[in-house]
């Protein structure tokens, strides 16, 4: 007997419908002989609408309070799902995270998972029936209710799979799997077979929506595998895997792009020692997770830094950097919310020269500016307007030669 985690998303628990879709595949998969933990996002948009209601009732929300509203969200579908799986003469229990045992840090909306405590999973799995955990959500050591940022519920899942000591964890989504570029974009994108956990990790956190980022770190560091299928149609999908040999022969796996960037410029910072130690010191502390930094050597003894951050953490990283200017006695600050970031993803580009020039031809050839890079070992990544996101996407696809047949 093998032992599955199942993960199902906001459109794949949208209705009632789609519930008892769900509701027959982890039934499907315990009739195949295995014992099924089945981790469900909020149904639709009901977390879009819900930071809705919130933006009407105050400009500036307590974090602790936004926490102990979007945890309501699984709470319905969890409930509903058992109820799905009872009414079709199936056995199963709901659990929200932390009735499950998942204990995170104190940072609201964006907690992290410290630990979780299976007995009561092992103990329901044991007596037949499919366990449902509430996704994106845990509870801090002072039972304080906590969230863990977009996309949350792939973190839970993996991390369930972890512990648990999963054979497998089944990400289910609106796509068959992982292709080389958003197929919504690029109408000739190419669906892969399998890709690496580094892959993986790069272009979940280059903007790929499907799978987050940490959820990723868990099965890379836990080795635990993951499948990214179908809600709706019953075909393998992709496999996250290790890296093997063969796989350094593809020299770009993947095109990603993000629009939910937003650029911070902390303009005539005086140009002295420990000055970037000091500005990136404080942003660190205000909790903001900066992506890319570029520093301007100006003129007069003065340089300009420049920062990207999330778009959601924009209002927060431009007060903040208006008290460090002051502070520093810099010239000004300047905010541009109207940039995107676009990314080639590959871990043959360790052992291949001329990726970098590929990418930023393709921009060329199409009159697309960069205004910010950065690298790694196996991604490339340019700043360009949000505006030419799309062109840009096509542009980097067919000039790497990605598409289906190559």
């Amino acid at each position: 007997m093998s032992l599955i985690v199942q993960k199902f998303g906001g459109s794949s628990v949208a209705d009632a419908e789609r519930i008892r879709n769900v509701a027959r595949l982890a039934m499907a998969e315990q009739e195949r002989g295995n014992s099924v933990v089945v981790v469900v996002s909020a149904m639709g948009k009901t977390t879009d609408r819900l930071l809705a209601l919130v933006d009407e009732i105050s400009a500036h929300p307590d974090s602790r309070e936004i926490d102990m509203l979007l945890s309501t969200g699984e709470q319905q579908t969890i409930a509903l799902l058992a109820m799905a799986i009872h009414s079709a003469n199936g056995k199963a229990i709901s659990f929200t995270g932390p009735q499950v045992g998942i204990t995170t840090d104190n940072s609201h909306r964006k907690a992290k998972i410290v630990s979780i405590n299976t007995e009561k999973m092992v103990r329901e799995l044991e007596a037949g029936k499919v366990v449902i955990v509430a996704g994106f959500q845990g509870m801090t050591g002072d039972n304080e209710i906590t969230t863990l940022g977009r996309g949350g519920s792939d973190t839970t899942a993996v991390a369930l799979a972890a512990a648990l000591k999963a054979d497998r964890c089944d990400i289910y989504t609106d796509v068959k799997g992982v292709y080389t570029a958003d197929p919504r974009i690029v109408k000739e994108a190419r669906m892969l077979k399998s890709i690496t956990y580094d892959e993986m990790l790069e272009l979940a956190s280059l903007g790929s929506k499907v799978l987050h980022s940490r959820s990723v770190e868990f099965g890379k560091n836990y080795n635990v595998p993951i499948q990214v299928r179908s809600s709706f149609e019953d075909v393998p999908g992709t496999m996250v895997i290790k890296e093997t040999e063969e796989m350094e022969d593809i020299v770009v796996s993947g095109v990603a792009y993000n629009r939910g960037e937003a650029k911070v410029s902390i303009m005539g910072v005086p140009d002295k020692p420990g000055i970037a130690a000091d500005v990136f010191g404080r942003v660190g502390e205000a909790n903001i997770v900066v992506d890319m930094i570029i520093q301007n050597v100006g003129a007069d003894g003065r340089n300009d830094i420049s920062f990207t951050v999330s778009k959601d953490d924009l209002q927060d990283a431009l007060e903040l950097a208006e008290k460090i200017a002051k502070d520093l006695g810099a010239e000004k600050v300047r905010s541009d919310a109207e940039i995107a970031k676009v990314s080639v993803v590959g871990v043959g580009m360790k052992s291949h020269a001329g990726v970098a020039a590929t990418m930023f031809r393709a921009l060329a050839k199409n009159n697309i500016n960069i205004e910010m890079i950065s690298t790694s070992e196996i991604k490339v990544s340019c700043v360009i307007r949000e505006s030419d996101v799309d062109r840009a996407v096509q542009a980097i696809h067919d000039e790497f030669e990605l598409r289906e047949g190559l």
